[in-house]
């Protein structure tokens, strides 16, 4: 299945979760009482977990056959 770029721009969650994102899960770092920790989110928005360093999140998803994505 090939999509155009305009395509891609108006593609929903659970559409792009069936293109095979599902080994893809995104890394946003964030602020919880005034400590750095990261959040992990699968390819469709929904939050996996908060890890206490960016170290442990990568670990943690390559473990699992995932490929971690960094945000900012």
């Amino acid at each position: 299945m090939e999509l155009s770029r305009e395509q891609l721009r108006h593609i929903s969650k659970s559409d792009l979760a069936k293109l095979g994102l599902n080994g893809v899960a995104y890394i946003r770092p964030m602020i919880v009482d005034n400590e750095q920790v990261f959040s992990v989110h699968a390819a469709d928005g929904s939050q996996l977990g908060i890890v206490p360093s960016l170290e442990v999140a990568i670990i943690g998803l390559q473990e699992g056959d995932i490929q971690p994505v960094m945000l900012q």
